[in-house]
This record gives structure tokens, C-alpha cells and sequence, in this order.
């Protein structure tokens, strides 16, 4: 039963939207000020959720997918008291949105900002804006909850059983992402998701019947979720039942759409100018007064309104939590070793010996394929590392990332604790539910062909802001495709990815350098990373001649000397066109010329580490450098300057064999010898 304390708190928080976008004069009030009632009802009836301890493992999940409508969260982090956590994942004695934040919407270092981001502000469980992220993001931490329980559940022990909320607009069920996700999700049975459908039916440009008359609720049918519809958003009752409706429903995620007015109360509810922009001091003025609400006072928050939630959500969140630890201590007496791994989890800590037995190549002219190696140390490194898992974008057979290992298990709704998840031909879609799965603290990799990362550069920008150690898979790194032509073969691909701030980049030469690659990934804890892998066999190099791979750690390093160590030319390379840079080093050291070739695998370590380093492996007085790339040369002129050459790729690819390919696009061992000749006669011509 709905009562005006209900009723008040509901208005409440309309209140505080519309004043914090009234006073950035930006923002969007419309939407929260239709969606005050379902938020509220979940969050005070449902939502368990202890605000004192906001990372507690079993709680339920909230996602704010149109995160637009931030200042929703903010008052609801506002109101129920929600702590702060720092970065070392401790629960600090301060709340995690004050007043003053409140105050400072969308201002400078306020933690209230204009899309919810998270490691920012505690209680935001993941960063959202980009429409559909949310929901795709909710999926995968709706896998990873559902993959908990399978692995660490124990009989009379039930640690984890949270579900998970995401809040979605019009705007999401028109994002690719989000029909890509919620086709996943119906197939794997996800009863412990719920997404809350807005459809007020308003976009920016005007109402959707301008582009968007699809039937929303078939749709999810036709998904195989189960579908429930609120008539009215401000029918608290009804919204209970259908989160009841939710709770009941054991065999299939649910949807419930919400039908509700932007902009409630205002003078221009159910408009398009309710969606972007303040009501302005009459506007506000006009709807404080159609809901019971001071007129001319801001940010009212009435003192009943914050006891209400004390009593509602802040009890029942701390009593369920207060039982969760006491159950976990039971089943810590019981089961030591899988309570311990889950405290290293929660603090993305590895097991002991998590890097024994990793596979070593040894030289090989013919060698191996960097995908065939990869997927080799993946296996060794998921035997010992539990709960790292994940699979492909329907490519497993060719980017070689299927667990092999007895008992890796497929992750499917008969077999939730299984290893090898099926993304099916959903790029997008994987790279967010992978997102999800790390926000729950697993250690999620996904796998597709390069060419493909494009289709999920938004998932992958948003770990990047995130912080999330996700590992982005991606084979078939060049014109080395071959027959399959320019529509396969990445150009500009690893420049757009190392462009990409707080991502790194991998492109290893040989077998020995992918063991490396994988030793400094799996160890991350706040970095994402993009291995980018050959189809082709590349030659596994003799490192008692060559420089130690392990040199992978400093992302650039010396791999083969001028014999008298004082270099003429630099010869640098990254991925399979390492070796061609050896086998020009090869013709140029013949002729008397001081050749160094610099395996370049990790720009982005190597750009961090002290300058006197990078000046040792690319001395200043060196300038006739060669970098050499099966790519864009784009971003390789810091390292090669300006009298330097690059031997790289300045239009798309063709099909054809691989052999064909080198010759017409000048990767040849010839070719760069004779850049390099070039380079150093030119210097000789400038000398004084």
C-alpha cells in the first residue's frame, strides 16, 4: 500500500533532480522525474543492498543504463547514506554523495557527475551513457553471479544468489548492443536479471513514432524473457507486483515495461523538451507546486524521508549483509580453501603459484602461429587460475581461446560453472558482458578477429575508463588474412586501439613473447589490455642468441645488436614483421652496416618507462630508424622521427596468397634493407 510518506519520498527525489539540473543549468530532469517511483519501490522495497557496505559480494546489482538520467542515482545515493570505498576497496566513515556534491552536478571534481561513472562514485556499479552499455554490461554480471553460486555454493551454504537491476530507456532497446545482449541472455536462462523498461516514448528529437513502432514486449518474447507491463509509473503498487512477478520467474530473465511521463509534473511532461534541458525557475517553480513541494526552497530533503529509507533499505540491507558474513565465516570453517579464493578475487589478487608450469617454445624456424601460442598459455594459466574464463565471438576454432583442460565445461544454463562461454556472432555484446563479469571481481577474457574490434570499440573504451583487467582477444592481426581480402585484413585497427587511453596494446613476435605477453596481463589488476595475435606461423627465436623475452615487461627492447653494439640504423617491428626486421638486419650486417632491430611489442609500456631506458634501446644520436608495421603507420613517428622511414600500410589490403601480399605491399627482408641504405646515405649527403 502506497502512503504519503511513500508519497513524499517519491517527490522528494523528483525534487532534488530538477533542482541539481536547474543549477548546472544542464542535465536531464525528465526522465528521472518520470522514473522517481519505480527507483524508489525497488530500491526501498527490494534492492538488497547494505549502503554501509556498498561492495558487498552478494548484493543485488543496480544499473543505471540511461545514464542520463544520473541525478536519479545521485539522490538515491544521497538519501539511503550510501558509503564511500576507496580504491583499495575499503569502506571509508563518509558518505559517498554529500549535499554539497548534489549541489555541484556536472562541476568540476563533484562526485555527482553528469553520467554515473564508476571507481568515481561508490554505489555506482558500472560507468554507463552510451546507451545500451548498461544493459549489455548487466548481463555479464548476471553471468557472474549465476557462475558463483555453481562454483561456490555449497550445500546449506548459499553464498551468492544476487540479482541484478538495470534501469533502460527507448534509447537502449534501440542500441544494437542491447538486443545483441538480451538475445544472449534469453539463451542463458538469466532468472537472476531484470531490466526496467522506461518507454516514455520521448527521444531527443522528438517522439519515437518517429523511428522507433517496433513491439517492444514481443520482441523480449520472442528472446525467451519473461514480460510483465506496468500501466502507470506512479502506481507503486503495481510496480511491486511486478518486481514480485520477477522474483517468482525461476527459468527466464525478466522485462518489465514501465509506462510513465517524462518530465511528471512539469509544464511540459510527455514533451521532448522535458529529455535534455533544465524546466527553468518557472518550470520548477510550477512542478514543485503540482507535487506538494516548497516552491522556492532547493534541495529539500525533509527528515522523515531519510529515515523512511534507514528503516526500509538501510535495516534490511544491514541485517542481510550482517547474516551474509556470519554464513561466510560458517562456510570458511568448512571450506578454506575456495573462502579463500574468493577474498583474492574481491581484491583481483591471483593464487599462489598461478604462473608454474607456463609453457616454454623452443627455437624453431617454422614455428607457430602467436594465436596457436596464446591459446596454449591460456590453457596453463586457467588451470591455475580458477576463475578465469571467457571464450569467442563464435571464433573459437580459429582464435584458439577454447579451454581444453578436464573439467573446463561449457558455460551454459545446464552447466553454469563451465569455462568456455559462447558469445555467438555478438562482438559488441561480448565486450560488455566480459565488462560485467569483471565488475564482479572474475577475470573475463573475450575473443574475435581484428578486423572485428571496431564492432566493439565502445565495450572496450569503457573498460579502459573503468579500469577493468578485461583481456580483448583478437587474432588474424593483419594483410597476413591473406585470400579473404581487405574487408578482413586490419589496417588502421591497432592505431584506433593504442590511441585508446589506459589500454594496452600487445603484439608479440614469437611464441616466447606471447608467454610474456601473458605473464604481465594476467597480473593486472586495473588495466585492460588487447592481445592482437597472427594467423600465420611466425618463427619461434632463439633467445641464447637474441635478446630475453622477457624484455616484453618494458614493452620495447633490444633484440638483436650491431656486432660492434654501436648501431647505424635501427630496425623496429612489432608482430610477425619481427622476424623480417632480423632477416634484414641479416643482409645489412653483411655488408658492414651496425643494424639493431627493437621488438617493439607494448608501445604503451614502453612510453612509461625512464627515459634513460628508452634512450639506451633508441639512443637520440641514432636518427636512421626504421619502423616496420603490417599496418597504419599512424603514431610510429615518435619513434622513428623525422629522418626516420616507415615500411608499413597506407591503403587497404587486396586478396590474395600471403606471399603475394608481402610482395605487393614492400614487406620484404629487401625491401627494408634498402630503406635503411637509403636513410643512412641521405645522412651522409646532409653531414657537414
Amino acid at each position: 500500500m502506497t502512503d504519503d510518506l511513500d508519497t513524499l519520498s517519491v517527490n522528494t527525489i523528483r525534487g532534488l533532480c530538477m533542482d541539481a539540473v536547474q543549477r548546472a543549468e544542464s542535465g536531464h530532469p525528465g526522465t528521472p522525474m518520470g522514473m522517481a517511483p519505480v527507483a524508489y519501490t525497488l530500491w526501498q522495497r527490494f534492492l538488497r543492498y547494505d549502503p554501509r557496505d556498498p561492495i558487498w559480494p552478494n548484493r543485488d546489482r543496480f544499473v543505471l543504463s540511461e545514464g542520463h538520467a544520473s541525478t536519479l542515482l545521485w539522490s538515491l545515493l544521497y538519501l539511503t547514506g550510501v558509503h564511500a570505498v576507496d580504491p583499495d576497496y575499503e569502506v571509508l566513515g563518509r558518505p559517498a554523495v554529500t549535499m554539497e556534491d548534489l549541489k555541484s552536478f556536472r562541476q568540476l571534481d563533484s562526485r555527482c557527475p553528469g553520467h554515473p561513472e564508476y571507481r568515481w562514485t561508490s554505489g555506482v556499479e558500472t560507468t554507463t551513457g552510451p546507451l545500451g552499455q548498461g544493459v549489455a554490461t548487466s548481463v555479464g554480471m548476471a553471468l557472474a553471479g549465476r557462475w558463483l553460486g555453481a562454483e561456490y555454493n555449497r550445500e546449506d551454504f548459499p553464498l551468492f544468489d544476487f540479482d541484478v537491476y538495470a534501469l533502460a530507456g527507448d534509447g537502449c532497446m534501440m542500441e544494437g548492443i542491447a538486443s545483441e545482449a538480451a538475445s544472449l541472455a534469453g539463451h542463458q536462462r538469466l532468472s537472476n536479471l531484470c531490466w526496467i523498461y522506461d518507454s516514455n516514448r520521448i527521444t531527443i528529437e522528438g517522439h519515437t513514432d518517429i523511428a522507433f513502432t517496433e513491439d517492444v514486449a514481443a520482441r523480449f518474447l520472442a528472446y525467451g524473457w519473461n514480460v510483465t507491463t506496468v500501466a502507470d509509473a506512479n502506481d507503486l503498487d503495481a510496480v511491486a507486483r511486478a518486481f514480485h512477478d520477477f522474483r517468482a520467474e525461476s527459468e527466464r530473465p525478466t522485462l518489465v515495461l514501465v509506462h510513465s511521463h517524462i518530465g511528471y509534473g512539469s509544464p511540459v511532461e510527455d514533451s521532448p523538451k522535458a529529455h535534455g534541458s533544465p524546466l527553468g525557475p518557472d518550470g520548477v517553480r510550477a512542478a514543485k507546486r503540482f507535487l506538494g513541494l516548497p516552491e522556492d526552497e532547493e534541495f529539500w530533503v525533509p527528515d522523515s524521508v531519510r529515515e523512511r529509507f534507514a528503516a526500509g533499505m538501510g535495516t534490511r540491507g544491514a541485517e542481510l549483509r550482517a547474516a551474509w558474513e556470519k554464513r561466510f565465516e560458517e562456510y570458511r570453517a568448512a571450506w578454506p580453501a575456495e573462502a579463500g579464493e574468493l577474498e583474492r578475487m574481491q581484491r583481483r589478487e591471483l593464487p599462489d603459484g598461478w604462473d608454474r608450469a607456463l609453457p616454454e617454445f623452443p627455437p624453431d624456424p617454422k614455428g607457430l602461429a602467436t594465436r596457436e601460442s596464446s591459446g596454449r598459455v591460456l590453457n596453463a594459466l586457467a588451470r591455475n587460475i580458477p576463475w578465469l574464463l571467457g571464450g569467442s565471438a563464435d571464433l573459437a576454432p580459429s582464435t584458439k581461446t577454447r579451454l581444453t583442460f578436464d573439467g573446463a565445461g561449457d558455460l551454459q544454463p545446464e552447466e553454469p560453472g563451465g569455462r568456455n562461454l559462447h558469445f555467438g556472432v555478438r562482438e559488441h555484446a561480448a565486450a560488455a558482458v566480459a565488462n560485467g563479469m569483471a565488475l564482479t571481481k572474475l577475470r573475463p577474457y573475450w575473443s574475435g578477429f581484428l578486423i572485428f574490434s571496431d564492432y566493439a570499440k565502445g565495450a572496450i573504451r569503457l573498460s579502459a575508463l573503468m579500469e577493468l583487467p578485461v583481456v580483448h582477444i583478437f587474432t588474424h592481426d593483419s594483410i597476413g588474412v591473406g585470400e579473404d581480402g581487405p574487408t578482413h585484413q586490419p589496417v588502421e585497427q591497432l592505431a584506433g586501439l593504442r590511441a585508446m587511453p589506459g589500454l594496452l596494446v600487445f603484439r608479440p613476435a614469437d611464441a616466447g613473447e606471447v608467454t610474456e605477453t601473458w605473464r604481465h596481463v594476467a597480473a593486472l589488476r586495473h588495466e585492460p589490455a588487447a592481445l592482437v595475435l597472427s594467423r600465420q606461423a611466425l618463427p619461434t627465436l632463439d633467445r641464447s642468441r637474441l635478446g630475453a623475452a622477457s624484455g616484453v615487461a618494458r614493452g620495447a627492447y633490444v633484440l638483436a645488436d650491431a656486432p660492434s653494439g654501436e648501431p647505424q640504423v635501427i630496425l623496429l617491428a612489432t608482430g610477425s614483421e619481427v622476424s623480417l626486421a632480423l632477416s634484414a638486419r641479416d643482409e645489412l650486417v653483411s655488408e658492414g652496416i651496425g643494424a639493431r632491430v627493437v621488438s617493439m611489442p607494448c608501445w604503451e609500456l614502453f612510453d612509461r618507462q625512464p627515459q634513460s631506458y628508452r634512450d639506451e634501446v633508441l639512443p637520440p644520436s641514432v636518427t636512421a630508424r626504421v619502423g616496420i608495421e603490417q599496418a597504419s603507420t599512424f603514431g610510429w613517428d615518435r619513434y622513428v622521427g623525422d629522418r626516420g622511414a616507415l615500411v608499413g600500410m597506407h591503403t587497404f589490403g587486396a586478396s590474395a596468397p600471403l606471399k603475394q601480399l608481402l610482395g605487393k605491399f614492400g614487406f620484404t627482408a629487401q625491401r627494408v634493407a634498402e630503406t635503411a641504405r637509403g636513410l643512412l646515405a641521405a645522412g651522409r649527403e646532409a653531414a657537414p
